[in-house]
């Protein structure tokens, strides 16, 4: 079945380098490459119908690495990918999107210590709300420790550090995002965890997060998070993980509208019968916006996709979602629409053929549109193309 082979049955083992394509002593390595989206982009800059939106050919090609090191009872882990994005006539589009990781994982007798740094350098559009292709930098670093109190049970504490960093020419209708979302988000937080199976763990959490920005401190804002939920371990037959929790989002400038609900992420695979893979995403917490005047929105977002496999090598893929952008208005400021929210919707599919267990080929077709009170917000988004990816 040529989703098995793609996604073959995981061993019940807690090393993360057990599927490693690539074996140098104590260094295992998966490396990838692909050819992504070489087709057409029908709307390059998103933009509504009135404005002639522009068309143009586009390619991606994406290197990929992941890499596992073992010195004794560690493991060090890292994690490279760059995106490197062609477009024909609109060579302002162009970029070299890299994403970095490097991690240590510790585990002791009866306590566990990891700790990972990340660095981001994209041009890539940051969500769904900007349109503009920005140059930003992104770094974080994490750290965490877990001691088991009981047979099954773990507590740990964990701290996270991010830093946002736009370029001082990155714009959008007239807000210069470095001004606007430069920002260090620093987060503390106590985890407890039951291992259900050796494969399948609950996580519950508790954690305080700050958010300060370098030159617009009307957005500042503190945060009190409270998640549960279920992790499943990359070996497991259910993989990913589904959490669900409540924000106290508090911004610390009078008359920016504070935020106190729910929050979820999801992100869930599962294969069945070797031959159908199905995955299902779902997403609802606070995002910042480059308006000043709606300085957040509230994003609620759901969906999936479904890989069939229909005879031989050959598969099919269809996807939709929808997010649904709930914006809050900054008090006594004058916008186009008060209040208001935008939904984006996306849907698409292809085929495959699998050349061997590592190599496909692949045709897709996507569309995504947005609505909005906001005539200049709406926009239709064409893109079709080859794909080709190969595993060494």
């Amino acid at each position: 079945m040529f989703l098995a082979a793609a996604l073959p049955a995981r061993a019940q083992t807690a090393d993360p380098s057990a599927e490693a394509k690539v074996r140098i002593g104590p260094l295992a390595m998966t490396p990838t490459i692909a050819l992504l989206n070489a087709g057409v982009d029908n709307n390059v800059f998103n933009e509504p119908n009135q404005l002639s939106p522009k068309s143009d050919y586009t390619f991606t090609v994406e290197p990929k690495l992941d890499a596992w090191l073992h010195v004794g009872g560690t493991i060090v882990i890292g994690y490279a990918t760059e995106d490197l994005v062609y477009y024909r006539k609109y060579t302002s589009e162009r970029s070299a999107n890299g994403h970095f990781s490097i991690g240590l994982l510790v585990p002791l007798t009866r306590l566990t210590l990891e700790g990972k740094v990340g660095y981001v350098n994209t041009r890539e559009r940051p969500g769904f709300e900007i349109d503009a292709r920005s140059q930003r930098i992104e770094l974080s670093y994490d750290g965490s420790a877990e001691v088991r109190v009981l047979s099954k049970t773990l507590v740990g504490v964990t701290a996270r550090r991010q830093k946002v960093d736009y370029d001082k020419a990155a714009v959008f209708l007239d807000s210069n995002l470095r001004f606007e979302l430069n920002r260090i988000v620093d987060t503390e937080g106590v985890t407890v965890r039951h291992e259900l199976t050796p494969l399948t763990s609950l996580i519950f959490e508790a954690a305080r997060e700050q958010d300060r920005f370098q030159f617009s401190s009307l957005r500042d804002s503190d945060s009190t998070l409270i998640t549960g939920g279920v992790k499943f371990d990359p070996f497991a037959l259910i993989r990913g993980s589904a959490t669900f929790g409540y924000r106290d989002f508090q911004p610390r400038t009078p008359g920016v509208p504070g935020y106190s609900g729910s929050t979820a992420s999801v992100d869930l695979t599962y294969v069945a019968l070797g031959s159908t893979k199905v995955t299902g995403r779902a997403t609802r917490d606070v995002q910042y916006s480059y308006d000043v005047n709606q300085p957040y929105y509230v994003l609620t977002g759901i969906g999936g996709e479904l890989a069939q496999q229909i005879f031989g090598p050959v598969d099919v893929v269809g996807r939709a979602g929808v997010q649904r952008l709930d914006y809050r208005t900054r008090a006594g400021a004058v916008v186009a629409a008060a209040n208001r929210t935008d939904y984006v919707h996306t849907y698409g599919g292809g085929f495959g053929y699998h050349m061997s267990r590592d190599f496909r080929v692949g045709f897709d077709v996507d569309h995504s549109h947005r609505d909005s009170a906001v005539d200049l917000r709406q926009y239709n988004g064409l893109r079709y193309g080859l794909s080709v990816t190969y595993g060494f």
